[in-house]
């Protein structure tokens, strides 16, 4: 059996370590999550004056007409889309070992502490992961 080798430079390429996937399962996690979240988005037209009136709690609600509330998922199109391309570009670069996809898995991950109830977990997972010192080793090549 022979071991895989680099098309560019014809060396054998290194196993990736054990705990790549505590950075790479986590991303195919917020991939999925916010892909489904994108395909939902036109579905929250409708909903979006109820759920601004159930967040006014006694002040006068907010209303938005039909243009406004197009422009709203419009702009929220766009942010998850780009989220869902960070994440994919992230996770492919540090399944290929590139240092730029280990940094920016950081930074995905102390974002998504931010994100309850679900987000500090994949959070924690990530950070774990992205200073073992095999994974920082395979990303630094």
């Amino acid at each position: 059996m022979t071991m895989p080798t680099d098309p560019a430079s014809r060396s054998p390429l290194p196993t990736p370590p054990a705990r790549l996937s505590f950075i790479t399962v986590p991303l195919l996690i917020a991939l999925f999550y916010n892909g489904f979240s994108l395909l939902s988005l036109p579905f929250a037209g409708p909903t979006l004056n109820d759920m601004l009136d159930m967040f006014a709690q006694g002040s006068a609600p907010v209303r938005l007409d039909e243009s406004q509330i197009s422009l709203v998922l419009w702009i929220s199109f766009a942010l998850t889309t780009a989220l869902i391309l960070w994440l994919y570009f992230t996770r492919r670069a540090v399944m290929e070992g590139r240092a730029w996809g280990r940094v920016s898995a950081i930074v995905i991950a102390v974002l998504s502490l931010l994100a309850l109830p679900f987000g500090p977990v994949l959070g924690i997972f990530m950070l774990i992961g992205a200073f073992d010192r095999q994974v920082v080793a395979y990303t630094t090549r």
